[in-house]
């Protein structure tokens, strides 16, 4: 005997059929029931295939279906639609085929059918130097409280930082959440994001990098200010403008004045003693492969950064000009200085340039003259930054490592361009 649906009018009446009597009478059995079947155990080739093969000789529906391999050891989950009456000759043969493989095997019934997994609402990556059960302790703790629920937990690096990825799924809005694992973060010495899950967060493709202290060691201006003996005095400055004591514009012409007189060689000079942070060719290979633009404004200098920009094969590259007269440094820029409101414009230009919207963008800085550049991307995140930063940003990263951010936009180890 075999079931037939039939499209269109019942096969035995002149009149339109109701469609869901029609799947009730015809697709289903009235003795249907919903399971979840799940075995356990050593990771061996062929048990997947017969878990599934026994499940085919009883006619099962596949609802839905898990595997996850951790440590040697395989669970394998089906939700499935079966027919009531053949349930526990389904699990015996079950029993008897995967015994051979030293699984373990649960058949749990549902009375109806119900949705087999969550959809989360939002991701929380955790990582650390060094990740404890403490940790996740405390952070599950913290998420409970807001009546949020962890839905699944994976592994997402062990290198140079340990990483976590938790879907959770939140009822209204994540902004208290989001302060809590702040202050957590804070406390425990870990870095904790949250971001909400799904498309928003996948579409991720074009990301503007901060330059000085950020995609690079040091701050090139006090570089160039130690050829003219008053590194310390623009240093202090810098200081003082990258936590928001000073107009950015303002101290950035204080401190390019201190270079009058140097020779137009301490450029090359000193692009050839940058050091980039560590981990950014790996993140920037890593994100080009996938598809992103990668764009870099800096309050900086467009002649320091010209070589290291067609390097590392960026798309976009805005900074500040020296001026440069009888070959020598005259202590001023031409055109507009690279403020805050500045980059916050360059980024939308280079978006509206890839054609994508503001939700599709990355902004990672360290100081005040970042804030509004990280407020208006999709994603902003402080990195080793000033608390005037860290306080608008989106997330915080707190280890010297910048391919950090790979994990936060939800990259495993596996997946990062090393080579």
């Amino acid at each position: 005997m075999f079931w037939m649906r039939w499209l269109g009018g019942c096969p035995w009446t002149n009149r339109t059929c109701d469609n869901d009597s029609v799947d009730n009478q015809i697709d289903h059995p009235n003795q249907t029931a919903f399971a979840v079947v799940t075995t356990s155990g050593p990771d061996k080739p062929g048990v997947s295939a017969a878990f599934f093969r026994v499940l085919g000789s009883y006619n099962v529906e596949l609802v839905d279906v898990e595997q996850a391999i951790f440590s040697g050891r395989i669970s394998l989950s089906a939700y499935v639609r079966v027919d009531s009456s053949r349930v526990e000759a389904m699990e015996k043969g079950l029993r008897n085929t995967l015994s051979i493989y030293a699984q373990s095997l649960t058949v749990e019934l549902r009375a109806d059918e119900a949705t087999s997994r969550p959809r989360s609402t939002h991701v929380v990556v955790v990582l650390g130097r060094q990740l404890n059960a403490s940790h996740v302790s405390a952070i599950a703790q913290e998420l409970a409280n807001f009546n949020a629920n962890i839905d699944r937990i994976r592994g997402l690096s062990t290198y140079p930082l340990n990483g976590l990825e938790l879907y959770i799924t939140v009822e209204g809005s994540a902004d208290p959440v989001r302060a809590t694992l702040a202050r957590l973060a804070t406390e425990q010495g870990v870095d904790i994001a949250i971001e909400r899950s799904g498309l928003q967060r996948r579409s991720k493709r074009l990301i503007c990098f901060d330059c000085d202290s950020t995609l690079i060691q040091g701050e090139v201006i006090e570089m160039l200010a130690a050829h003219a003996g008053k590194e310390a005095e623009v240093a202090a400055v810098t200081e003082r403008a990258m936590r928001g004591e000073l107009d950015f514009e303002e101290s950035l012409r204080e401190r390019v004045a201190a270079l009058a007189g140097l020779p137009e060689s301490v450029i090359a000079q000193t692009a050839a003693d940058i050091e980039l942070t560590p981990g950014v060719r790996t993140t920037i290979r890593t994100l080009k492969r996938m598809g992103y633009r990668v764009a870099v404004v800096s309050g900086g200098f467009i002649q320091v950064l010209e070589d290291l920009a067609a390097e590392l094969d960026l798309d976009y590259v805005r900074a500040n000009t020296l001026e440069i007269e009888d070959g020598k440094l005259t202590g001023r820029v031409i055109g507009d200085v690279v403020d805050r409101k500045a980059k916050e414009n360059f980024l939308r230009e280079f978006a509206a340039d890839s054609g994508l919207s503001m939700r599709q963008t990355v902004a990672v800085g360290d100081g005040a003259n970042d804030i509004d550049m990280l407020s208006a991307a999709g994603l902003g995140i402080a990195f080793n930054a000033k608390p005037a930063l860290r306080e608008v940003a989106d997330t915080s990263v707190n280890h010297p490592y910048m391919d950090e951010i790979l994990q936060i936009l939800g990259i495993p180890m596996e997946e990062v361009v090393v080579d």
